[in-house]
């Protein structure tokens, strides 16, 4: 006769085919992970060219996927090193220390630029453009989580024309990250990745696609006289390209990138002349700086066959010119607006690539941006809005000759940057000056300048906390080690001009909604077509992708998932 016993290890026995089999079943993922972040591209691009979009980009993008209509940033100052750092770790530069494209490093009495790494080398391009590594971001991103999570069988890369835009989202566990190098004409990296360019990159800088993108005019892609979007084409507030007389089209980029188109350059060198030196860097202010970007993208994907090799893999690219562009010329430009037909074009291009080689619903795709920008100050103005810039420098000048007057000759101002005052703390030392009494002073001082709404020290901001509104901002983009002594805040649709007082295109790095509030929209697996007005940080998308894969988030990650699109 069988024991109880004997009876429940047979039933035991007889579960385990099936639980064995259950557990087999593999973990649903998507077989590979789009990330795209649009450089300056305010929440209205989205809809201000819609009747100009083709079907297979932006309005496929919102038609098929899920879009968070109130997304914005929340912190200062909204740069690109910061934005793209915020996207992928989930946090903001309070945690992972990103808290500008430049800063000043007390401890070595000079700035350094956010990916500038001296310990590596350039691979593929020159030492300059080259040693780049993402060792001043603190936390991990998404992509490393992905890394990790997989035993590092998952794939990632970085593809951007600008440095930090591939460097920063690629993270530290990166297979490689690929910028541009304009010196040459070339996609580069450094040994931070890798020794030597993979042979697939070498054959594709080697087509020269960047200099023949520049062979030809830029055109409008569409008659001009349809571009009712914008402001007439000779607006006084846009720049101009350096050679030209004004800034119209079309855009003569054979002649202002050295005058001769790659053929006849060609036949030239094949007859033993030397050609004259070429503005390869000129493909960053035209739209066809993203379709660059976009081909070395594409031919990434092939040749490292992601999404094909039964892992999860990442991509993460990003589209830069759109700020080269928007810089230049403003927010209203034709040339901003045809920057942005071309882009939505480009988007298209990519789709196709997905859904051939890999399916929509085998994809997932996010699109965001690392900030906005405000209209040009001389813009609002003719239209009777409240505006106005400030130069930087005369900010600082300032403040120091009036520090000057009151205590005495000495550099009392070591640095202004990202809209913070770095004070000389060791002359204060030697001076014997209290530091927070002094913040206090600066920040005084700082208030009585045109255009400044606020100013805050830095130890008011160690000693409190704010949920929500300006000092939130000013709180959650403050990292003790590497930010200044006083942050100071400009009144709405005010901006910092580097050319002060000339005000030519436009900027970012507010608090302004103009600078804040960008697209947030999901595509392809598990995404179902919606759209939602809650309210959505930037930091919410590293958690949403965690939980998608089956991930740990970001290791200094504040963000939430994002409940909607996540269908919870």
């Amino acid at each position: 006769m069988k024991t109880r016993l004997s009876l429940l290890l047979a039933a035991a026995t007889l579960a385990l085919p099936a639980a064995a089999q259950k557990a087999a079943k593999p973990l649903n993922r998507p077989k590979l992970v789009v990330g795209i972040v649009v450089d300056q591209m305010r929440y209205d691009y989205l809809y201000r060219y819609w009747n100009k979009y083709g079907p297979g980009g932006f309005r496929r993008l919102l038609g098929e996927g899920f879009s968070y209509e109130n997304a914005h940033y929340n912190y200062v100052p909204t740069y690109t090193g910061p934005g793209h750092a915020s996207i992928y770790t989930g946090t903001t530069p309070s945690v992972h220390g990103i808290i500008g494209n430049n800063w000043l490093v007390r401890e070595a009495g000079k700035g350094t630029y956010v990916t500038e790494d001296n310990t590596v080398q350039a691979v593929g391009g020159t030492a300059a453009a080259g040693q780049q590594s993402p060792r001043h971001m603190l936390t991990s991103t998404i992509t490393d989580e992905l890394r990790l999570a997989t035993n590092f069988q998952s794939k990632v890369i970085g593809v951007c024309i600008k440095d930090r835009g591939s460097i920063l989202p690629a993270g530290h566990s990166a297979n490689a990250a690929y910028w541009y190098d304009g010196a040459n004409g070339a996609f580069i990296s450094s040994t931070f990745y890798m020794a030597a360019l993979p042979e697939w990159a070498r054959k594709f800088n080697a087509e020269n696609r960047a200099a023949r993108y520049l062979d030809k005019p830029w055109e409008t892609l569409l008659p001009i006289s349809q571009y009712t979007e914008s402001t007439a084409d000779d607006a006084p507030w846009e720049a101009t390209f350096k050679g030209e007389a004004k800034p119209v089209f079309p855009h003569d980029l054979p002649a202002l990138s050295g005058g001769l188109p790659t053929a006849a350059r060609q036949n030239l060198e094949a007859t033993g002349e030397k050609a004259p030196a070429r503005n390869l860097d000129l493909i960053r202010s035209t739209p066809f700086g993203n379709s660059l970007t976009l081909d070395f993208a594409l031919e990434a994907l092939r040749a490292e066959q992601l999404g094909q090799r039964g892992t999860t893999d990442f991509l993460a690219l990003s589209f830069s010119s759109t700020d080269y562009v928007g810089h230049q010329f403003g927010v209203n430009a034709i040339e901003t607006e045809d920057t942005y037909l071309r882009l939505d074009r480009d988007l298209e291009r990519l789709f196709t690539y997905l859904d051939k080689t890999l399916g929509r619903r085998q994809v997932l795709v996010f699109l965001s941006a690392d900030h906005g920008a405000a209209h040009s100050p001389d813009f609002l103005r003719s239209q009777r809005i409240p505006a106005g810039s400030v130069g930087p420098r005369l900010l600082r000048d300032s403040l120091q000759q009036a520090l000057v007057r009151r205590h005495g000759p000495g550099p009392w101002v070591l640095s202004y940057e990202n809209q913070q005052v770095y004070l000389n703390r060791p002359l204060l030392q030697q001076k014997k000056l209290d530091l927070r009494t002094f913040q206090d002073e600066v920040a005084d001082i700082m208030l009585n300048y045109a255009g400044v709404t606020r100013a805050i020290t830095a130890d008011d901001l160690q000693k409190s906390h704010w949920e929500s509104g300006m000092l939130m901002y000013l709180e959650n983009g403050y990292f003790p080690k590497r930010s200044g002594d006083v942050l100071i805040v400009l009144e709405p649709g005010w901006l910092e001009s580097y050319q002060y007082p000339v005000n030519k295109g436009t900027t970012h790095g507010s608090a302004g909604n103009y600078d804040t509030h960008v697209p947030v929209v999901f595509w392809g697996w598990g995404v179902k077509a919606g759209k939602s007005s809650a309210p959505a940080k930037i930091t919410d998308i590293a958690p949403t992708l965690a939980r998608w894969l089956h991930i740990q988030e970001p290791d200094g990650c504040t963000g939430q998932p994002l409940a909607e699109v996540l269908g919870w």
